[in-house]
């Protein structure tokens, strides 16, 4: 089970030019969404702890994005 929920995703979809968006696709989007959001706090906390921190700051997730993920 996901957990962002799909009507969110779906009004992301639509906020960015999505007229509809399909069960399947939904689906997806939430998939890769939460793909992406995993990898993103992975490379963040790594950036935290490379700071002597346990805490993920918004620094750590801008740099992350920025960085891209390896």
């Amino acid at each position: 089970m996901a957990d962002l929920p799909s009507a969110a995703v779906i009004r992301i979809a639509k906020a960015n030019g999505a007229e509809r968006v399909g069960s399947d696709a939904t689906k997806v989007l939430v998939e890769k969404a939460e793909e992406y959001i995993g990898q993103l706090a992975k490379e963040a906390n790594k950036l935290a702890i490379h700071a002597g921190r346990k805490t993920i700051k918004e620094e750590d997730i801008d740099m992350a994005a920025q960085k891209g993920f390896k």
